[in-house]
């Protein structure tokens, strides 16, 4: 068990809007042989309709990959791809959490910009290891030395070490994976300790309820389990556990260091809350995860239905969009033009 974790290393890409992110993340799904050369497609791990149709990053993305080193040592890499638009920082602050190291990805032309230096200070407070990649090498304009003098000069990061590379032809995606393996620890944690886990994302299924994606930390989770949310008190039995191929794969079990989902027929929501540690309900663990911290909402808006009959399915859909955006709060609220609605 111990050779296996430490054989596992959580990483995410970080960087500033369209320095090449997720177009690097289709190098190492290509490379890894994650995903079919038949099925291979630009920003392959953007799956939602908005996110292909702006060629943005909007939701992070967890896949599980699998890669033998030069060494000959086979490694469970867990990529958590984290979109660059300073909308979605807290997406970025939630996949950090789950990680122990972050590539930094740095256009060659553009040098560093805001959201490099938002996304690198994040990565630092979570004490994350972090590589530097000069991309884009390729361009006409591209300045690979005046970028990593600002990558030194305006991050206070080494970039004697930085990777060149260009995600777009596949330049230095070798020597990013063995970087990789070789300059990110292994994730901490007993595999033997009573089970913590923590929530860094969820989705809702139909058919099986709220889908939580986690990062174990100590212990293990697997099916039949009875599980217990710490913030809330509630227990349900776990009906599967899985990693993400990047599609859903279920699994027998996920131990300490591991990264994947599980379902539990959690119909409620509000029970499984992002930054929420999940723990065995019948051995449960003395202290929770140290979650995430409160985040406020921006904007502000009152939305009604046309049609006050749709009034119990907005409020439902709501609810759902919560599960996966902590920074969504609504109350209802009511009009005398408008009828019942939320703000």
């Amino acid at each position: 068990m111990e050779n296996l974790q430490s054989n596992i290393r959580n990483f995410c890409i970080i960087a500033h809007i369209d320095h090449g992110k997720s177009t690097l993340a289709d190098r190492i799904l290509e490379r890894t042989g994650a995903v079919d050369a038949r099925q291979m497609r630009d920003q392959v791990l953007d799956d939602m309709e908005l996110e292909r149709e702006r060629g943005i990053t909007i939701k992070m993305k967890a896949v599980r990959l699998n890669y033998t080193a030069k060494d000959g040592q086979k490694y469970v890499l867990n990529l958590i791809d984290t979109p660059g638009h300073v909308d979605f920082s807290y997406e970025v602050s939630r996949s950090l959490a789950a990680c122990e190291g972050a590539i930094l990805v740095v256009d060659a032309t553009q040098g560093v910009e805001a959201q490099t230096v938002a996304n690198t200070s994040l990565a630092m407070n979570h004490n994350l290891a972090i590589i530097p990649i000069i991309n884009k090498i390729d361009m006409e304009l591209a300045d690979p030395d005046r970028t990593a003098e600002e990558i030194e000069n305006v991050l206070a990061i080494d970039a004697s070490d930085a990777i060149r590379a260009s995600a777009k032809l596949g330049i230095g995606t070798d020597e990013i994976l063995e970087a990789i393996v070789n300059r990110i620890p292994p994730p901490s944690g007993d595999p033997n300790a009573p089970l913590r886990a923590l929530v860094f994302d969820s989705h809702y299924d139909q058919y099986v309820g709220v889908v939580a994606y986690i990062r174990v930390v100590d212990g293990r989770i697997a099916p039949g389990m009875r599980i217990r949310m710490m913030s809330s008190g509630r227990e349900f039995e776990v009906t599967s556990v899985g990693v993400f191929k990047p599609d859903m794969t279920q699994v027998d079990q996920l131990s300490a260091g591991e990264v994947g989902y599980f379902a539990a027929g959690i119909k409620n929501v509000a029970d499984a809350r992002v930054g929420d540690t999940v723990t065995d309900a019948t051995n449960p663990a003395a202290q929770p995860l140290p979650g995430y911290r409160e985040v406020h909402p921006m904007v502000f808006c009152g939305l009604y239905p046309t049609d006050s009959n749709q009034y119990e399915d907005l409020r439902d859909a709501l609810a759902k969009l919560q599960l996966n955006d902590a920074a969504l709060k609504y109350e209802p609220e009511s009009s005398a033009a408008l009828g019942f609605g939320f703000r």
